[in-house]
């Protein structure tokens, strides 16, 4: 008997298989167009989510917090490909990402690259300095014009510890892309390599996260794209060109503007 290849279940995203213990069926004939609203079931809400009401959720703001602190951190202006910080620097300070993209890569002992993230406006990294890490484990560089700050090792200590409701939030925080990461091995063990490029873009496009879906994703290069799904540029080259031609995706200038209808090759059996 065949086995049946599971489909990625992303926590408080669209790209869920399973809602209220039923699978989710495509009715027959029937497609999502490119202008359909995507809606995040209540029973799959994140982490970050499930541990706030929806007030505290829409008034929760790290950038209000991080305001506070008068000393022990800066922001700086990155152009696109600039470096942060690279492995195996010292691992000293907290980053947040208050604009832009930022991509993780690992670099192995015979020199080959591995892309593990790409973290969008909101987001923390470099968070391993607070668990003891003494050095950089990856190495981070901006994909496009991006403003970040970076807060020192010990003030960001002292505001988990000062404010409750940040660090409740940041742990959350932490618990939810950990919970992402977990999801992107299981995509990659069991899923094809165009249902791995379809969720991709629509992460990278924020479809069903708390933020606003920013359809129109900035370029980024089809190697890129490949690293992050473990597959060869010539399949994601295939792949783009299918979604274009099947209404899913659009060139438009320097980025790919993502429809939500494309979130139907994520769920199609």
């Amino acid at each position: 008997m065949a086995v049946k290849r599971p489909v990625v279940v992303d926590p408080g995203t669209v790209l869920a298989k399973v809602v209220h213990g039923k699978k989710i069926r495509k009715q027959p004939g029937k497609q999502i167009a490119p202008s359909h609203p995507v809606t995040v079931p209540e029973a799959t809400l994140s982490p970050a989510e499930i541990s706030a009401s929806p007030e505290r959720t829409a008034a929760f703001d790290p950038r209000a917090f991080l305001a506070k602190l008068t000393t022990g951190k800066s922001k700086q202006e990155y152009q696109d490909g600039e470096s942060v910080f690279s492995q195996g620097d010292p691992a000293d300070a907290v980053f947040y990402i208050q604009s832009g993209k930022v991509k993780l890569t690992v670099v192995s002992k015979r020199g080959k690259e591995a892309v593990i993230a790409i973290l969008t406006e909101g987001s923390f990294f470099g968070e391993s300095c607070l668990a003891g890490r003494p050095l950089r484990i990856a190495t981070a560089r901006t994909v496009e014009r991006s403003t970040i700050l970076r807060v020192e090792k010990r003030v960001m200590v002292g505001l988990l510890h000062r404010e409750p409701e940040f660090a409740e939030r940041f742990l959350a925080y932490l618990l939810s892309r950990n919970i992402r990461m977990e999801a992107d091995l299981v995509d990659q063990l069991f899923n094809s390599s165009e249902k791995r490029l379809a969720r991709l873009l629509l992460l990278l496009a924020n479809f069903g996260q708390e933020s606003k879906p920013i359809p129109l994703i900035a370029k980024m290069s089809q190697e890129t794209l490949a690293e992050m799904i473990g597959t060869t540029r010539s399949r994601v080259s295939f792949f783009m060109n299918r979604f274009r031609d099947m209404g899913f995706i659009e060139y438009n200038g320097g980025g790919v503007n993502v429809h939500s209808s494309l979130v139907s090759v994520v769920l199609h059996d």
